[in-house]
């Protein structure tokens, strides 16, 4: 696994923990893609790393624990203990309040499980080589109507759709988000490798065109999760004003989570 932040001079605000128990018998991921507030006030006294770090933490342990719960209902019970752990001056239902993309997986010997939230991404090659994006495109469906306002409606637009019918869902501070997840698994014996990827990692396929899915997964086999990051770095580094590839950031945080089995 890696990640970057990406600017040296403000924290990660990805998060990418695995969990793989000594018997040996499984193993969980979770990556997280926490989502950037503009810096007006936000409701809460804790920042986008605080959060993540406690949304993750709690969904690494429920997910390699508890067995008997579906990966939803981990989602719905991390996002309930993170909200707790919030102080009374925090306004958790403001729009703004710390929030963050998920990718969840969990195996055993005979099925991987998957949750995907908002537009980090999960790809599960088979036994045959083949590669299958899961993705929550929600968001993808509402960046066009974004484009055709103006640069300074843009943000406001989508933010107001975050968490909203008809819009998009990410995990912030109501667990019954978890019900809006993309969920699916398969037998493990058809699973070759999985890879999580917040979407500073996905730039590679989605912003640059640099290779489709498979080819993003070969290069992760081949060279591994850091190597990605830096082909997205010098992808970026090529064009810091966004002209060719436009995009929110000029860098983003990237981190990418490869498990083989």
């Amino acid at each position: 696994m890696a990640s970057e932040p990406g600017s040296l001079q403000v924290p990660n605000e990805d998060y990418a923990s695995v969990a793989l128990p000594a018997a040996g018998r499984g193993g969980a991921l979770v990556v997280l893609d926490g989502v950037t507030p503009p810096p007006e006030d936000t409701g809460c006294a804790h920042d986008v790393p605080w959060y993540v770090a406690r949304l993750g933490g709690a969904l690494l342990e429920l997910s390699g624990s508890r067995r008997d719960m579906t990966l939803r209902e981990c989602l719905a019970s991390a996002i309930g203990r993170t909200a707790s752990a919030h102080g009374p001056g925090c306004d958790l239902s403001h729009v703004r309040t710390p929030q963050a993309t998920v990718v969840l997986a969990r195996w055993d010997e005979s099925v991987v499980e998957h949750l995907v939230l908002s537009d980090s991404a999960l790809l599960v090659e088979g036994a045959d080589g083949s590669v299958t994006p899961v993705l929550d495109t929600r968001l993808d469906g509402l960046r066009p109507a974004a484009r055709a306002l103006p640069p300074a409606g843009r943000a406001a637009y989508l933010e107001s759709l975050r968490n909203a019918e008809g819009g998009f869902f990410t995990a912030a501070a109501d667990p019954a988000v978890a019900g809006r997840a993309v969920v699916g698994s398969a037998p493990r014996e058809r699973v070759r490798a999985l890879a999580a990827l917040s979407d500073g990692a996905t730039r590679w396929t989605e912003t640059f065109r640099l290779g489709d899915w498979t080819a993003l997964m070969a290069v992760l086999r081949k060279e591994g999760p850091r190597s990605l990051i830096g082909r997205v770095r010098t992808a970026e580094s090529a064009d810091r004003a966004g002209t060719a590839f436009p995009r929110g950031k000029a860098h983003d945080d990237a981190t990418a989570v490869l498990v083989e089995f």
